[in-house]
């Protein structure tokens, strides 16, 4: 497994216990907006910020579509 592979999971399970949402639920809604592939592309930046950072980054992406930066 990469070293992006493990901290996608890290983020996703991460994210939905910040959220107080299922795994699962939160993976279906950024399916459903096409959004893994970007999340997933974010990793050079997500990993070396406070995890906060990429979770804004990220409902911003569910609300909008796009980045923060």
């Amino acid at each position: 497994m990469t070293d992006e592979m493990r901290f996608f999971i890290f983020l996703i399970e991460n994210y939905a216990y910040d959220k107080q949402l299922p795994t699962a639920e939160v993976l279906k809604t950024w399916e459903e907006k096409e959004l893994v592939q970007k999340i997933y592309d974010m990793y050079e930046m997500y990993h070396i910020e406070a995890i906060e950072n990429a979770y804004a980054d990220i409902d911003n992406l569910v609300k909008t579509g796009k980045h923060l930066w």
